[in-house]
């Protein structure tokens, strides 16, 4: 019987995790998993799989050092279970922080045991140099973002690109509708620093926009129950903005322009053909460290996946209300630039894969594990 150990600490993770076990075991049916990961890769697992998202999913080096006694046990209980279990594989998907750290301990327990990395960090981003030594310690590692093969085979980093998870998703979020030419949707993003951060400029270029159209709708897409009371809090004009729960991917479909927090939600709008504007904005010694050590010409992923600003980019001290409105309302328009747009998102959606990523990835990873017992 195959084993194979996950550790997921992020609940898109777990997400794509739970996907990924799903389609393995479409090919092996007797096929075990153990690991580490939250309630969706549980649920495909079996009870003895730990659900540890609530406490593991952190953000912030303050946060993690905060929490620093927690993880370092979290580590060595995960380094013992490994050994113990004996599995024919370990895949870490994503969470870098930790599960760098612990592929490069597991190669110094044991040469033998396969490790597969599957959404794998975003080095390529702020530190090209740490994929030669990734290489050292990762036998495989499967790829969301087609640029990124050449990256990691540069550095002799086996790499095999799979295609990105969130299409198979999203595809079966496709609604029949029409876009409101009214409407524009507020993604202020899933985590509460940058809604507090972020929701207070969407808010301010909602009242500017609404002061050139008074007939102006706007819809919030809040990530949770808890986000959405905070925004709730901070909302000043509630004639005009609504504030929903888990309903990004309908307001997407809907808006005729969105307000995006840097994400992952800027590619879910782009695959759903929703013209938009990006906006980030963090505390200063956050985005002054970041400035220090992120090497990319943009950050949006469309962008970088273009190789060029399709989506205008509103980010820390550029991100004010008078040229976000600006933006957004040319894109209101039926309008040269709107149209560029969405034929951008076409050939950038085109480049992820299509759907089926995870039978991709699972079909590498049986392959990679079938290899071994072979040699």
């Amino acid at each position: 019987m195959t084993t194979i150990y996950f550790v997921a600490g992020e609940v898109s993770a777990d997400n794509h995790g739970a996907a990924l076990m799903r389609s393995l075991r479409v090919s092996d049916p007797e096929i075990k998993f153990i690991g580490r990961g939250g309630p969706q890769m549980q649920q495909v697992a079996g009870a003895s799989f730990k659900n540890w998202i609530a406490d593991a999913a952190v953000l912030g080096l303050w946060e993690v050092l905060r929490k620093y006694g927690y993880f370092r046990e979290q580590f060595r209980q995960t380094l013992r279970d490994i050994q113990e279990s004996k599995p024919d594989a370990v895949v870490f998907v994503d969470y870098p922080g930790f599960n760098l750290r612990l592929a490069r301990a597991l190669q110094r327990q044991s040469s033998h045991l396969k490790t597969i990395y599957y959404i794998s960090p975003q080095v390529w981003a702020w530190n090209r140099g740490r994929i030669k030594n990734m290489a050292r310690f990762i036998d495989l590692v499967l790829c969301i973002f087609p640029f990124e093969v050449d990256l990691y085979s540069a550095f002799g980093l086996r790499a095999v690109f799979v295609g990105h998870p969130m299409i198979e998703r999203l595809e079966k979020q496709k609604i029949d509708t029409h876009r409101d030419p009214n409407l524009i949707g507020l993604f202020p993003g899933s985590r509460m620093r940058e809604v507090r951060k972020i929701f207070p400029v969407m808010m301010e270029a909602a009242r500017q926009l609404l002061q050139l159209n008074p007939t102006l709708r706007f819809q919030v897409a809040a990530a949770s129950e808890e986000l959405a009371r905070e925004m709730n809090e901070q909302l000043v004009d509630r004639h005009a903005i609504e504030i929903n729960v888990g309903q990004a991917p309908i307001i997407m479909q809907r808006a005729f322009v969105g307000i995006v927090a840097s994400g992952s939600a800027t590619l879910e709008a782009a695959y759903f053909r929703m013209p938009l504007v990006l906006i980030y904005k963090v505390a200063w010694p956050t985005y002054l460290a970041a400035r220090l050590v992120v090497n990319v010409d943009f950050l949006g992923m469309p962008n970088l996946l273009a190789a060029k600003e399709v989506v205008p980019e509103f980010i820390q001290h550029q991100a004010k209300p008078e040229a976000i409105a600006k933006a957004v309302a040319l894109l209101m328009e039926e309008s040269p630039a709107r149209d560029r747009m969405i034929s951008d998102f076409d050939a950038i959606i085109d480049k992820l894969g299509g759907a089926g990523a995870s039978e991709r990835a699972g079909r590498a990873i049986l392959d990679e594990i079938g290899d071994v017992r072979v040699g």
